[in-house]
Formats: C-alpha cells, structure tokens, sequence
C-alpha cells in the first residue's frame, strides 16, 4: 500500500507502535470470548420474525475523512519529539547473567462477565490464565537502545523489537524505524508488569500455558546470531 501523504510517517508509527502492547493486553480479551463461546455453544438458537442486515459506516472511510481535516505537519501540535510520552519506555535493569525463567500471566477480573440472559459466567476477581485459550503469534525481544544491532541480528522476521529505557534514554523508535527499515516499538509499562520483566536483553515466547523468558547477559550479546541457540 503507498504511503499516505495526509498521514505523518510519525504518526503512523505511533499508532502502529501500539500493536505489541493490543497484542498482549487484547489476550486477556480474547480469552474471554473464547471461554463464553465454550459456555454457550450448546444453547438453543432460533430466529423469530424478520431480520434485516446491520449496516455501518466502512472505518477506513471514517479515518480517512478525518485525516484529510488534518494539518499535513502535524509535528507542531505535538511539540519535539523527545518529549512524546507516547516515545517514553518503561526501564529495565541489564542482564548481568544468561538465565531462563517462566512466567503464568495470570489475569484477574474487574468487572463481572455475563450472558445475556443475566447469569453470571465469570465474576469479578476470577483468576485465570489467558494462555489456556489463545497462542501469542511472534515472540518479543525486549532491549535497551544499546543493544539494537544485538536484536537486529537476533529476531526472527515475525519477532517484535521492544525497546526498554537505561539512564532515562528510551531511544527514537520513529529514528530508528526509518533507519533500520524495521518496525521498532516501545516497552510499555503494563506490559512490563503483565509480563513480569526486571532485566533485558530478554526474549519473550509462549510455550504451551506459560511464557518462557530467556534472559542474555553480556557474554550472550558478544556472541555471533548464530551461536547464540548453541548456548541455550
């Protein structure tokens, strides 16, 4: 798809920079939905009288009429970039050693989940683990801006790269994207408390009912991409 001159490739990053943490907290979601379609898939379903289709605005339609209102520079509604609490990521400690840990993302509810006839499914304050019903689809490399070239190297294709703060320096994701041809995202803080982070270099994946997080320390970060699975 070309590139939309209404839209600043900036601000199109930092709606797409958004898309590691939807993934991560919409799992909570997802499981949810899934566990109500498993709770009422044996009911009775009928149709009585007449229906007719639902008809929406296309959103695509909607987003695109609201950009063209827009300022093409948007740049100075937003003032310089360093200051963005969008660009702001959460920090993390560096690894001092190799080590590999699991991680349960239990989620707990806020709010009651209910059927439409009023029963209640799930309560609220229900514990569960969202990995039971749904499968993270990438993994996440999490690194600090010094260790980029590292995680270059490193991920896979489908991997997202995380960047962590380390001094108060979170890098230039929108930089470092236009730099390196790659999208490159922010830690953000949720995601790091969801996910149990303390240090990085770390790579995040899902085996089975767990996540599986593989801490590298800085004699792991010298080695060439690939040896780096000899070691594991």
């Amino acid at each position: 798809m070309a590139a939309d001159p209404l839209i600043p490739s900036s601000a199109k990053l930092v709606v797409l920079g958004q898309a590691a943490t939807v993934v991560l907290l919409l799992i909570g979601a997802g499981a949810l939905a899934f566990a109500a379609r498993a709770e009422t898939s044996g009911m009775d379903r009928s149709t009585i009288g007449r229906t007719w289709p639902i008809v929406e605005p296309d959103a695509l339609t909607e987003i695109e009429a609201k950009v063209a209102t827009l300022p093409r520079d948007m740049s100075k509604a937003f003032g310089p970039r360093e200051k963005w609490s969008a660009l702001k990521a959460a920090a993390l400690a560096p690894a001092t050693s190799d080590r590999v840990r699991t991680v349960v993302p239990f989620y707990t509810l806020d709010f009651d989940i209910r059927l439409p006839n009023g029963k209640t499914l799930y309560p609220k304050g229900f514990t569960f683990n969202p990995l039971t019903f749904v499968k993270l689809p990438q993994r996440l490399v999490v690194v600090h801006p010094r260790d980029l070239g590292w995680a270059l190297r490193t991920a896979r294709p489908t991997d997202f790269i995380l960047l962590t703060a380390l001094g108060g320096d979170s890098g230039d994701p929108i930089a470092l994207t236009e730099k390196t041809g790659r999208a490159i995202y922010i830690l953000e803080e949720r995601v790091k408390e969801r996910l149990g982070l303390t240090v990085a270099p770390v790579v995040v994946a899902q085996a089975g009912q767990k996540l599986v997080l593989t801490e590298f320390g800085p004699r792991s970060r010298r080695l060439p991409s690939n040896l780096i699975g000899a070691v594991r």
